[in-house]
């Protein structure tokens, strides 16, 4: 069984998010936070290595050239980072996939992320935060600007600490789940 993701005719729906969340992102490709790492902004690509833990679905590649998002990675990283529950796909923040790329970039290009959760549908979030106190009601897991990771062979205190440096949106460390949570919303830590 293959895992490779064929997108051909995205719904006029998701199209129109797709288009409103490029154009978020290329405002923050045009002004880059100035906490994100300058290596990054500067480079003529930003790549994603990611590895979904519940679909197995693996991705590696780029998807910003020369000052441009690629539509068709943005479209299979959202596939990639779908509610696994439901198999709703949702456009991802590139503001987030900009801050993994830094935060990857940082930490060891080579290495790729584990994902325990990217994108939540509000049905599935409404069923985690009623079984969990640490699942926030009005998470930013529903709007495709959060995700939790861990990247093999990096300790999570380490990750935490790279991720809160970059000072660019909510961090939280996970021990007892052996991830951490990255978003773009405001900055915070716990």
């Amino acid at each position: 069984m293959s895992n490779e993701i064929d997108l051909t005719e995205p719904d006029c729906a998701g199209r129109r998010q797709f288009l409103r969340a490029s154009v978020a992102g290329a405002v923050l490709a045009a002004a880059p936070l100035s906490t994100i790492s300058t290596t990054v902004w500067a480079a003529s690509e930003r790549r994603l290595t990611l590895h979904n833990l519940h679909t197995g679905e693996r991705i590696s590649q780029p998807y910003w050239m020369q000052g441009n998002y690629l539509p068709d990675s943005l479209a299979q990283i959202n596939t990639v980072l779908r509610d696994h529950r439901s198999g709703e796909v949702y456009p991802i923040d590139p503001g987030l996939l900009d801050l993994l790329s830094a935060l990857q970039n940082q930490i060891g290009p080579g290495k790729g992320y584990e994902v325990i959760s990217g994108y939540r549908s509000p049905a599935t979030n409404a069923k985690l935060q009623s079984r969990s106190s640490g699942v926030a009601k009005r998470s930013l897991h529903m709007q495709g600007k959060a995700i939790d990771i861990r990247m093999p062979g990096t300790q999570l205190a380490q990750l935490h600490r790279a991720a809160k440096g970059m000072k660019a949106g909510g961090v939280g460390l996970y021990t007892g789940s052996n991830f951490i949570h990255v978003d773009t919303g405001r900055v915070r830590y716990w």
